[in-house]
């Protein structure tokens, strides 16, 4: 029944108003009396309320105090009255000034007009809060009652206390604030106390505590980890709020409280990089991305929108996503010309039409097909796409005079056990190859300076484990991990970009630079803190199966192979690879030679086997190619029994 309740009209709050105003005008002027009725002018009264009254009906007209809601009385809404019993004031004050000085017989002494102000605002602002209250109350006591603690004693801190009071579909008790600031402990906001963060297990252990709202947007990574991992081993529930810029004009709605992603808490801290010497090499340049509409092509050229380029080539062969991508950066604004072109790198002539239109001065080569069990099944398209593309795009920066090459290869590429990984490798290899052999010829100073960045999986991209997981949960389970003890790197993709972008500045041709992607995470804890988050207990309402490592996959990636070390840089999350570089004359013909047979498709057994040749390293783990490696050992056993 009480959900029926419509809205007041407007003219009953506005004579709910008239009347408050006219009984604090009479309860001024009984105090101005010292309460007695008999020394009381009462036809000087009647004559003032109904001045009183005219005045009051014209300004709250003017000021439209009865206007909102009044359940959902605001700050806005004190301000108007507030105003308008001013203005009513001041007018008041004028007419009895100006009677006074010309005899007239109205009078509203100062005393009684500063005590009906006080008394009018205190009645007007008393009952709107009263009502307010009662409201919640009786939309509140049949719903069960969440207890919430509201990490956080800023302004988002406050934002959401009020969100979840205006909110018709919560019932929350707001117990506490926690904040770190210390000056702000132990002072109380709208009757709330704030605690310190440390006093967080006490407040918990003291009373059921159903929900923690994440209201601060700057607690650290490993700090939000603490914090979360107490929470789920308490069962409390993590929601966060949302960033500022997802806010329209200041304000959310509960809607957006969202619970915790297992992303913030693989973030770390934040990664400061030399804006201003990318800005100085990007500024006013015309860059080629490849791979533009995938989840880290994407995230380059946003990040190089920032520094004004003057023109972006974004080269996909994907039109959908490319197109998607296009209707994005449309809508951004910025001054930096953003042409979409069609087309794959394999096909060369396309991409000599794409060079020979724009004659890009920095080219990112992000393009590269990068699922390990279907480039197991199709290895000749991981050839063409990730070595013959790589070649094709590195072949005519050369010819075109590309001040920079920028190529984001894999950890998959260290140490090999899969077809791609071997792929990319190959790919590294060529790009070092040319850069040496450019370097060393000196024909042109102005030689393309190549450069690799190697890092592990990013999160959120197509096909990251973690969107699997999330659309497993949500179906109910199971949960699949390939092995208990398989580990992953993990790094955000606007950091890994963010280190593409720095390490594609400061290298000076021939490098491959590997980034501090911290401590490699257990997929299976992964698994069960997504399941743990979602609010389910793992093993028990979702079962986490285990389903065999897939064709070319291994336990642990690596960052570096066994015969390479590292040199530092000027950044700390970025360092130098050292590795063997090869001779460009020998690499175009065995790269011919592959490529040659990886066109063939039939022969993929020997295209295979060529690439264990140029990659020694390349041993296929979990595979059909694995049986390679057992003639090539039993090659070797004969060649040493013979010498």
């Amino acid at each position: 029944m009480f959900q029926k309740i419509n809205i007041v009209p407007r003219w009953i709050v506005f004579l709910i108003d008239s009347a408050i105003c006219g009984f604090a005008m009479v309860f001024a002027h009984l105090i101005r009396y010292n309460l007695s009725v008999e020394a009381m002018d009462w036809q000087v009264l009647s004559g003032n309320v109904l001045i009183l009254l005219l005045i009051n009906s014209i300004v709250f007209i003017n000021f439209r105090t009865y206007a909102g809601i009044i359940r959902y009385t605001g700050i806005q809404d004190a301000l108007r009255i507030c105003y308008a019993i001013l203005m009513t004031t001041s007018v008041l004050f004028f007419i009895g000034l100006v009677s006074t000085n010309t005899g007239g017989a109205l009078a509203f002494p100062n005393v009684t007009l500063i005590i009906y102000g006080l008394f009018s605002f205190l009645f007007l602002i008393s009952y709107r809060v009263l009502i307010k209250y009662v409201f919640v109350y009786l939309r509140n006591y049949k719903m069960d009652r969440k207890t919430v603690i509201i990490y956080g004693a800023g302004e988002a801190g406050f934002a959401t206390k009020r969100v979840l009071e205006h909110d018709a579909t919560s019932n929350v008790n707001v117990m506490a604030f926690v904040d770190d600031d210390m000056r702000k402990v132990g002072k109380v906001v709208d009757g709330i106390r704030i605690h310190h963060t440390l006093d967080l297990q006490a407040l918990t252990l003291g009373q059921k505590i159903d929900e923690i709202i994440l209201a601060a947007f700057a607690i650290a990574p490993s700090k939000k980890n603490e914090l979360v991992d107490f929470c789920l081993d308490h069962g409390i529930k993590v929601l966060n709020v949302p960033p500022l810029d997802k806010w329209i004009n200041g304000e959310f709605s509960a809607r957006q409280l969202q619970t915790i992603k297992i992303e913030n808490l693989l973030e770390r801290e934040p990664i400061r990089i030399n804006n201003e010497k990318i800005a100085n090499q990007i500024k006013g340049k015309r860059v080629l991305v490849t791979g533009a509409a995938g989840s880290i092509g994407s995230e380059i050229v946003r990040q190089l929108l920032r520094f004004q380029p003057q023109t972006i080539i974004l080269c996909d062969q994907a039109e959908t996503p490319l197109h998607h991508l296009e209707l994005e950066l449309q809508e951004l604004n910025f001054s930096t010309a953003c042409i979409t072109y069609l087309g794959d790198v394999t096909n060369e002539e396309r991409m000599q039409e794409m060079f020979d239109m724009y004659e890009p001065h920095y080219v990112y080569h992000a393009a590269a097909y990068k699922h390990v069990p279907m480039m197991e099944l199709c290895p000749s398209e991981a050839v063409l796409t990730n070595v013959m593309g790589t070649k094709i795009i590195a072949d005519l920066s050369v010819k075109y005079h590309v001040q920079r090459f920028v190529m984001v290869s894999t950890d998959k590429a260290v140490n090999p056990t899969n077809v791609m990984g071997a792929s990319k490798r190959l790919a590294e290899c060529y790009v070092q190859s040319l850069y040496h052999s450019s370097a060393n010829s000196g024909e042109n100073e102005k030689f393309t300076k190549f450069i690799t960045t190697r890092f592990g999986n990013v999160l959120g991209s197509n096909g990251s484990v973690i969107i699997r997981f999330k659309e497993q949960i949500e179906k109910g389970g199971p949960v699949t991990v390939t092995h208990p003890n398989i580990t992953r790197f993990f790094m955000t993709i606007p950091e890994a970009c963010q280190l593409v972008l720095e390490a594609g500045s400061m290298g000076s041709g021939g490098e491959i630079f590997v980034f501090d992607m911290g401590k490699p995470v257990p997929i299976v804890d992964l698994a069960k803190k997504m399941i743990r988050l979602y609010g389910y207990v793992p093993g028990i309402d979702i079962d986490i199966k285990y389903t065999g490592l897939r064709q070319g996959e291994k336990l642990y990636e690596e960052l570096l192979m066994d015969s390479e070390n590292t040199l530092p840089t000027y950044h700390e999350k970025i360092m130098i690879a050292k590795v063997r570089s090869n001779a460009i004359g020998s690499i175009q013909d065995e790269f011919a030679a592959l490529i040659r047979l990886a066109k063939q498709k039939a022969n993929t057994m020997d295209m295979v086997a060529k690439m264990k040749q140029l990659v020694p390293e390349f041993v296929s783990n979990n595979s059909v190619f694995a049986e390679l490696d057992k003639k090539k050992d039993e090659g070797n056993v004969v060649a040493m029994k013979i010498s």
